[in-house]
């Protein structure tokens, strides 16, 4: 099984991408970043609403639009959210505390996101940007996030404007829609692929793990959502209010393992970091590939902390007389 998987690249590339997704933990690392993202979803979404309110204060319809369009990515809990901030934003002080909890989860959650991709990328700790920059970074790539968000309620609108100026409706415009906001999300995934991290990609080099992550973000929106919607609407009143709570922290865990995955896509198909040692996560006893000792040697040199320090990696082959 070892030998066919090294001879077969459609076996042996994906073996080597979950191989490394566990090598440098990364469900730990979306669990950081589904921390600070969940602390900062509520804070965000008062502050989007609050924001549509003063903007578009003339135009409800529009407004309403907007707003529908962007909780709709949130399975179940959106409407429960929208419900919720409504009430709260008549309050200066609330509005507020909510400026600063968006800003310490929203940079929390792309500082987390920064680790975790530099982490993946072996980029040494003395190479990685300080705390000043890293957190700039951190607050461009919010404003980022939140004018895809922007665009994807934008396309959404676009579209029912479409139909209710045709007053047409059919699968054409559905899947105008779903154009639309699959090329909003992929050039979001794919900025994010190459800003995530302190190492300069090109943009061939990030593409397919921005095209696989915005495919994945479209299944999670719609099969997931619907899921999500039909197994909580049963539930009882108590029930819900903790499987709301469940829900959003397990769909944006679902966001971030997606995002983590796709940085070790790009990882692995860049720098040819397969065939994999089919036993190598289990015992020691095995006879390692080059991809193996080069993914190794990376986890050791990435903990360099100063520009003076070496380090240097050694193998002992057991299997050499």
């Amino acid at each position: 099984m070892d030998r066919y998987q090294r001879q077969h690249a459609w076996l042996g590339f994906p073996l080597a991408v979950v191989y490394k997704f566990f090598d440098d933990r990364g469900p730990y690392l979306a669990s950081m970043v589904t921390y600070y993202g969940f602390i900062s979803l509520f804070p965000l979404t008062l502050l989007f609403f609050t924001a549509l309110g003063f903007f578009l204060e003339a135009n409800p319809d529009l407004q309403q639009q907007l707003v529908q369009s962007a909780v709709g990515d949130l399975p179940a809990i959106g409407p429960e959210l929208q419900r919720n901030v409504s009430e709260l934003r008549g309050s200066g002080t609330r509005l507020v505390l909510s400026v600063i909890g968006a800003l310490y989860g929203g940079l929390g959650a792309m500082q987390a996101a920064q680790a975790g991709f530099n982490h993946i990328y072996g980029i040494p700790r003395n190479e990685q940007p300080n705390p000043v920059r890293s957190r700039l970074r951190s607050l461009g790539l919010l404003v980022m996030l939140g004018g895809a968000v922007l665009l994807s309620a934008a396309a959404t609108a676009f579209v029912t404007f479409a139909h209710q100026l045709t007053g047409r409706s059919g699968p054409g415009l559905q899947l105008l829609g779903y154009l639309l906001t699959f090329a909003v999300n992929a050039a979001l995934f794919t900025a994010a692929m190459q800003l995530l991290t302190a190492r300069t990609l090109l943009l061939r080099q990030v593409i397919a793990g921005g095209l696989i992550g915005a495919s994945f973000w479209m299944v999670l929106q719609t099969a997931g959502a619907r899921y999500v919607a039909t197994r909580l609407g049963h539930a009882s009143a108590l029930y819900g209010t903790f499987g709301l709570v469940l829900t959003a922290l397990a769909w944006i865990y679902l966001q971030a393992l997606v995002l983590m995955l796709c940085a070790e896509l790009n990882m692995i198909a860049n720098f040819r970091l397969w065939p994999r040692a089919l036993l190598a996560p289990f015992t020691d006893d095995v006879d390692l590939t080059d991809a193996d000792r080069r993914i190794y040697t990376a986890l050791a040199a990435a903990q360099r902390f100063k520009g003076f320090q070496t380090v240097r990696v050694d193998f002992d082959r057991r299997d050499e007389p």
